[in-house]
């Protein structure tokens, strides 16, 4: 039977809960157990692919096309294991199930309450990815107290008598805020979370203590007391100097040790965190430093391209440099040439994927930039399709080329929507969602990045480049470097006269991981060092400079 951890928070969101469930599940799957990880989501939304990426954050795309929330990125990448829509349940797809299933008469003719039926479905969720895993661990969206959540906390609670005490490991995320003025850490709020989540029946097995400072031994023992909890299961997540160093220093901590012991598993194997050691201290100690314009539409808030991020500093610890993002609002590039003050001196260019008219002529800009004066770009999805439009305007002479998402009526849909898109209806689900193939044309940087002829990657899109303009774009110098398997959807382009030039239809970001950077993200920050170090007269000995020691980060 599968062992079953539960993450909580409480007093505060923000507090480090997908990050120390994902480290949790690093430290395990370091054991050698099959990790499965899962996110309850206590919002009314199916899923999060309708909502605001301010108000949200970034839409992770699984393996099967599921829109989840964010943390399953974290899940990830700290994991090495690629999940399912399955670890996405949200409060939206548990009504709509029970509902349904109303509807249908399958609860021959009950009163169908939240007791038992909506908790009922909620265990059967988190008991499903159990049938494929040694140690599944599971958080619980939001904070202990809030409306909404406590459906999922009920059906957490009961879930001990369902799989029996012995399987399961409740861990509650906690602020222990530093004051001040007294120069002390207030325990308080910890205990008053702690108490709340004893109301409701749930008795935490460990503390993982948030705070901006390591705890001592005096503090550990009186929210031990204070708690009821085990002195060894209160642990100090004080902040790290790096996301990854999460793992390590609740390694230290003993949480992994607590964790085992308490579940009954062997506390004999020990983590294999070597590699996870040489990443981290590659991570917090690069030779150079790189500047990357991302040019976007979300820039006020970093999270909307979260997975974009995590991707480039994957390749600087492969290269051995530190990625500096330079937030670029897209709309504020209100001209070329505003464009080019602003990103002229930048050492490589990002335009990532999204949706609406708001900045696209800034982006467009962006692309030209890059192309004009050689600066390497990477373009995602609508990064792919500015560039094309911008290619199209101002080489081939289509002034009035665009996309039919901004300008319907533009007489030159250089990008298009794709024809199974045109009856749809509903926005949420309807997109080209999840893994598709891709076959790469031999003698591309594509190919020579990825090192292989059919790759596969993650979509999440409406719009493709028009079919009736690709030979006009290909004899104007614009290479198709990946396409579907029947050649039908152009899925990568690249410019062949330019230092590195590479757009692609998918998101590669999703599947990007910190000890195997992915292949594009890693070569477009290989020529943004080399650009660098051009710039700063101090050129490498070969194209893209990688150094020795990072192999073992790369398999």
């Amino acid at each position: 039977m599968a062992k079953h951890i539960l993450v909580t928070g409480g007093v505060s969101s923000s507090l480090g809960k997908g990050i120390t469930a994902a480290s949790l599940g690093r430290l395990l799957t370091a054991r050698g157990h099959r990790v499965l990880m899962q996110k309850l989501d206590p919002y009314v939304n199916v899923d999060p692919g309708t909502m605001n990426p301010l108000e949200h954050g970034e839409v992770f795309v699984t393996e099967d096309g599921g829109e989840t929330d964010l943390d399953l990125g974290h899940y990830e990448r700290f994991i090495d294991e690629n999940l399912h829509r399955a670890s996405s349940v949200t409060t939206g797809q548990i009504y709509s199930t029970v509902i349904a299933k109303e509807r249908r008469g399958d609860y021959l003719g009950k009163t169908v309450q939240v007791i038992p039926h909506v908790t009922d479905e909620i265990k059967a969720r988190i008991l499903l990815l159990g049938e494929d895993a040694d140690v599944v661990i599971t958080e619980v969206g939001g904070t202990v107290g809030d409306i909404e959540g406590l459906p999922f906390l009920e059906a957490i609670r009961q879930l001990r008598y369902d799989v029996g005490r012995e399987h399961i490991c409740y861990v509650h995320c906690a602020l222990v805020p530093f004051i001040a003025p007294t120069g002390e850490l207030k325990t308080k709020p910890a205990q008053h979370s702690v108490r709340e989540l004893r109301s409701i029946g749930i008795q935490p097995d460990a503390l993982v203590c948030r705070s901006d400072r390591a705890l001592d031994a005096e503090l550990k023992r009186k929210i031990a007391m204070m708690s009821d909890v085990d002195l060894d299961g209160v642990v100090s997540a004080h902040d790290a100097s790096s996301l990854y160093a999460v793992p390590l220093l609740l390694r230290d901590e003993g949480l992994d040790d607590f964790v085992v012991r308490r579940l009954g598993l062997d506390p004999a194997v020990q983590p294999d965190l070597a590699e996870w050691e040489r990443l981290v201290a590659r991570a917090i100690e690069p030779r150079d430093s790189v500047d990357i314009a991302v040019v976007g539409k979300y820039t006020d808030l970093p999270d909307a391209y979260l997975s974009v991020v995590e991707a480039l500093g994957h390749a600087g610890v492969h290269h051995g440099v530190e990625v500096r993002v330079r937030w670029v609002p897209a709309d504020e590039l209100v001209s070329p040439s505003e464009a080019r003050r602003v990103l002229q001196d930048v050492d490589g260019t990002l335009v990532p994927g999204g949706f609406g008219a708001r900045g696209i002529e800034g982006k467009v800009s962006a692309a030209r930039v890059a192309r004009e004066q050689l600066i390497p770009y990477l373009g995602i999805c609508l990064g792919l399709q500015v560039a094309v439009v911008e290619f199209a305007r101002h080489v081939l002479g289509l002034a009035e080329a665009h996309s039919s998402e901004v300008a319907p009526d533009t007489p030159e849909p250089v990008v298009d929507l794709m024809p199974d898109q045109y009856d749809v209806a509903d926005m949420g689900g309807t997109m080209r969602l999840g893994t598709y193939p891709c076959k790469l044309v031999e003698g591309t940087r594509a190919q020579a990045a990825y090192g292989e002829a059919v790759v596969y990657e993650r979509h999440r899109h409406r719009w493709e480049v028009a079919n009736r303009y690709r030979a006009r774009l290909e004899g104007a110098g614009m290479r198709i470097a990946g396409v579907s398997p029947d050649d039908r959807l152009v899925e990568m382009i690249e410019l062949a006269t330019h230092p590195w030039f590479v757009t692609c239809q998918f998101h590669p970001e999703f599947r990007s991981r910190p000890t195997r950077p992915q292949p594009l993200f890693r070569d477009f920050v290989g020529a943004a060092a080399q650009r660098m170090r051009e710039r700063s007269g101090r050129l490498p000995e070969t194209p893209l400079e990688v150094d020795q020691t990072a192999s073992t980060l790369t398999g």
